[in-house]
């Protein structure tokens, strides 16, 4: 009997039954960080490691994205943007809706994915979703500098452009971003291995997701030309966090305070929540994909 209790006080890890609801446990994560960084690195290198472009398509999609919603948008549509040239307008949009959107497709499908190699070894399952919310963000870095060149650029040009006072929250917003993505991408994917055809939708439904996203569009705009149907827009807290970005990075529009706690509510529980049904599944899953 003692001899058994010394060992359990030698032993590293203890894998156990997880009982409570909300079990982000960010100790076993830390003891585990080795791991986290190498699927990171994986997730970056392999992503492009078979294209002819490489990494050059982590420029490409968003600066050709933007060139055609500025013909579309503002040019044949006629959306003003105001003192903000429209192509950066469109970009700084662009830029933001991207991590959002790369985090979530990509984490939606995390136990279909990688059913193999978790039903060979342990570790906290929790690392594989965050490894891709932490690999987009160097992505999202790069879009950022991208965006920081054209920013100069337009300056140079004689464009009264600046940052707001506010843009030194911009980091928090980044993590926002990342939370709200990562949440949603764990609530589709513990659905997706018992619904399969989850999989065929989460494509379909992202790009509808972007039009009610104030990605290429002020919110006041919608509020004003569609003011019946501008409650589709408000209640989505993507189309507040965009918003918010513009206002930091162009000084362009009014900061809605009330918008931007509603989207970080929203994000806190949709979170919880993704956390809570992904911890669910991740004991029984396996049984499933």
């Amino acid at each position: 009997m003692n001899n058994q209790k010394s060992n359990k006080e030698n032993w590293l890890f203890e894998i156990t039954p997880k009982n409570k609801l909300f079990n982000l446990n960010l100790k076993e994560v830390w003891q585990y960080r080795d791991l986290l960084m190498l699927f990171v690195k994986r997730d970056v290198v392999t992503l492009y490691k078979q294209t002819i472009l490489g990494p050059l398509w982590y420029l490409i999609q968003p600066l050709f994205t933007s060139i055609i919603f500025t013909i579309i948008f503002n040019k044949i549509a006629g959306i003003d943007t105001g003192n903000i040239p429209p192509f950066l307008f469109n970009l700084a949009g662009v830029t933001s809706w991207n991590y959002f959107k790369e985090s979530l497709t990509a984490t939606s499908d995390t136990f279909k994915k990688n059913a193999s190699l978790f039903g060979k070894v342990y570790f906290p399952r929790i690392i594989m979703p965050m490894s891709i919310v932490i690999s987009n963000l160097l992505k999202f870095v790069i879009q950022l500098g991208v965006f920081i060149g054209f920013y100069v650029y337009y300056v140079y040009s004689g464009y009264a452009i600046f940052p707001n006072k506010l843009v030194v929250l911009y980091p928090l917003l980044i993590i926002i971003m990342g939370m709200l993505g990562l949440g949603l991408g764990m609530i589709i994917s513990s659905m997706v291995t018992k619904y399969r055809d989850l999989t065929f939708l989460v494509g379909f439904g992202v790009q509808l997701l972007m039009y009610v996203s104030a990605v290429m569009y002020p919110i006041s705009l919608i509020k004003e030309k569609l003011a019946d149907y501008s409650w589709i827009v408000e209640y989505n807290p993507m189309a507040h966090i965009i918003e918010t970005s513009r206002i930091m990075l162009l000084n362009d529009g009014k900061f809605d305070f009330y918008g931007i706690m509603y989207s970080v509510i929203t994000t806190i529980i949709i979170f919880f929540v993704g956390l809570l049904i992904f911890n669910r599944t991740e004991k029984s899953f396996i049984d499933t994909v």
